[in-house]
């Protein structure tokens, strides 16, 4: 990228359904900003890797929900890793390294109060775990199993896409509290990664002609726990399979997000009254006084080895934002998708 320019991705058409590359979204080239555009109490951030998660959808269609959707020529919003190039503020001193909400684009000026420090990572952690296992994706897992779902040995626990950077934390976090563990995902290389590696008791891909009769006898008690990630046709199977007084963790619907007719349980919904579902929906602000606390408990995890994580990540920073957004809804990345924009060891922009 050149010094005097910042590359951003702003959005230029709502979509209806999937995203469209070349369409959604706009490359945009603009004067890179310098210490002298910066006001008090503003740093000026320089991006190192961008988070992409389902949710990202959601931001696009103009609806009510839990936080704005992204306006028309905006850049686009993204949880990123970055550090600071130039401060007027007491806060941050040049050379600190961040997460922030600064979207996707080269170079940001941000408001001190909308930036965090980044945290001291455990024994064998990494930068980017900061954006997966003990980010948001990992801090949306820990809350939702542990708070909602609630599992204890002897429960079985269904996780839909368990592959992914939300999923297998879940998982993980079920087998730690001693259920009996099941993933879905898709293909037979995500699913051998959760057994082998990730150690479930069971993965089933939902692409095999026999998944709806392998869900069947793979819970032969039922679901006591469902961490729902994709809803549509996986959802309703779940709520057919649910055992009395279960816990249904409504996290996402990955499935329905660019679908432009959305579609959810049919008749296994009257499960809800017949087997006293518990089903709530959250969002990971819910808990932000408990941030501390649980980033804490999955570091321990993750120096301990109890823990284990996966990354896919796409090289060529902003300009390949919209490659990793085909990647995100097709399924083509394993745990935690990022963006690099610029590894932490390449030296200052500024």
């Amino acid at each position: 990228m050149s010094s005097n320019t910042n590359t951003s991705l702003v959005l230029s058409e709502r979509p209806s359904g999937p995203i469209v590359k070349g369409k959604t979204f706009s490359l945009k080239s603009s004067p890179a900003p310098t210490e002298a555009d910066l006001q008090d109490g503003q740093v000026l951030l320089e991006t190192l890797y961008i988070s992409f998660d389902p949710a990202m959808r959601g931001w696009l269609d103009d609806r009510r929900s839990y936080i704005p959707p992204v306006q028309i020529n905006e850049v686009m919003r993204a949880l990123t890793v970055s550090r600071v190039i130039a401060s007027k503020s007491a806060k941050f001193t040049v050379g600190t390294i961040v997460t922030s909400a600064s979207g996707i684009q080269d170079l940001a000026i941000m408001p001190d109060s909308q930036v965090e420090k980044a945290y001291d990572l455990p024994q064998g952690g990494k930068l980017t775990d900061l954006l997966g296992v003990l980010g948001s994706t990992g801090l949306t897992a820990f809350f939702g199993m542990t708070k909602i779902g609630q599992p204890k040995a002897g429960d079985t626990v269904v996780v839909s896409a368990a592959a992914g950077a939300t999923g297998s934390v879940a998982a993980q976090i079920a087998k730690i509290a001693g259920a009996r563990v099941i993933g879905i995902a898709g293909g037979p290389q995500k699913c051998q990664w959760l057994k082998e590696e990730l150690g479930l008791d069971e993965a089933l891909d939902y692409k095999a002609a026999d998944f709806r009769q392998k869900f069947k006898e793979a819970t032969p008690k039922f679901v006591d726990v469902y961490f729902d990630n994709v809803g549509g046709e996986i959802l309703d199977l779940a709520m057919a399979r649910a055992a009395q007084f279960s816990r249904f963790v409504m996290c996402g619907g990955i499935s329905q997000y660019n679908s432009a007719e959305k579609k959810g349980p049919g008749a296994s919904f009257f499960n809800v009254i017949t087997q006293r579902i518990k089903m709530q929906g959250f969002i990971v602000f819910d808990y932000i006084n408990e941030y501390d606390s649980a980033r804490k408990q999955l570091a321990q995890w993750l120096a301990e080895g109890k823990m284990k994580r996966k990354e896919t990540i796409v090289k060529g920073g902003v300009r390949n934002a919209e490659e990793a957004f085909d990647w995100l809804f097709t399924g083509k990345n394993t745990g935690k998708l990022m963006v690099e924009v610029k590894a932490e060891n390449e030296g200052a922009r500024l």
